[in-house]
């Protein structure tokens, strides 16, 4: 009961750190696109989309953290969790075309320069950082062991160089009166932009395609099964993929040795599963003792 209680009061800890980043990035990221508009700083719209990519992050983290606590049902028997690997992709999608956007834009102002109101842009890139700042040390005294405060505290980290590009480019036309600076540095965002929204969209269409999880090799599980567990004589049709990151599922068939117990294998079977690779749930089905060695025909 009292681990119980523990675990609630640092869902809730993390929910209300979350809300208060969103509150934070999303008011300022409007902030940005407005200043942007007005001072004409690609380079503050830029940040805005890389503020967006936070936002989202931010969003997603805190719809894991108050749908993972949701029972699953008799038509959701999974529960709702797989609802935000959905949501990132989509999001993942989205963000790739902001960083088309932007670097189309930029490409045009390298051969079109356009006049920017460096003082403008200073200012409200300056708090941006600031913003930034806030956000992450809210994130960063949080539950060190949750990952989704870990992953948007390491995306909001990243943001701050796209606020830093924008303070410098409002330096170097305050300056130097070199217009060129602003979209070169909203490529350099661009590029921070599209490294994270690719990553995001990969991860995530991996998983709906219920590929097997990068740190599980499912040759490997078979040959640690037969190897480890003396009443296992063959493992094949092997199945593994993840609900979400880190929460994996896998279906196997199992040829015991002759006499063994069905029932003491299985056991055994999903033990090593859970303890080596971190298998949540397994489908294991037991067959008569024959070796099998076509891998998709048996």
């Amino acid at each position: 009961m009292a681990h119980d209680h523990h675990h609630d009061h640092e869902s809730h800890d993390s929910q209300r750190r979350l809300t208060w980043a969103i509150v934070l990035t999303s008011g300022f990221m409007l902030a940005e696109v407005v200043g942007g508009l007005v001072s004409g700083s690609l380079a503050l719209l830029a940040d805005a989309g890389h503020m967006l990519t936070d936002a989202a992050a931010l969003m997603l983290a805190l719809f894991a953290a108050r749908i993972s606590q949701r029972a699953a049902d008799a038509r959701r028997t999974y529960g709702y969790q797989r609802v935000q690997i959905l949501a990132a992709f989509v999001n993942g999608l989205t963000l790739l075309g902001i960083v088309l956007w932007i670097t189309i834009e930029a490409v045009q102002r390298l051969f079109n320069p356009v006049t920017v109101a460096s003082g403008t842009m200073l200012v409200i890139a300056t708090l941006g950082l600031v913003v930034n700042l806030v956000v992450f040390a809210i994130l960063h005294m949080g539950d060190k062991d949750n990952l989704n405060i870990r992953g948007a505290a390491l995306h909001v980290l990243g943001d701050l160089l796209g606020s830093v590009a924008a303070i410098v480019a409002a330096v170097v036309i305050m300056t130097t009166g070199w217009m060129p600076i602003d979209p070169l540095l909203s490529l350099l965002v661009a590029a921070l932009i599209f490294r994270s929204a690719w990553k995001l969209t990969r991860e995530s269409g991996h998983i709906l395609l219920e590929g097997a999880p990068d740190d599980l090799d499912v040759y490997e599980v078979e040959r640690d099964l037969v190897a480890i567990l003396p009443d296992v004589r063959d493992v094949h049709h092997v199945h593994a993929w993840s609900l979400t990151p880190g929460h994996h599922l896998m279906s196997l068939h199992a040829i015991l040795e002759e006499g063994s117990d069905p029932q003491k294998a299985l056991v055994d079977i999903k033990a090593v599963l859970h303890e080596r690779y971190a298998v949540a749930h397994a489908t294991v089905q037991i067959e008569a003792g024959r070796h099998c060695t076509d891998r998709h025909g048996c």
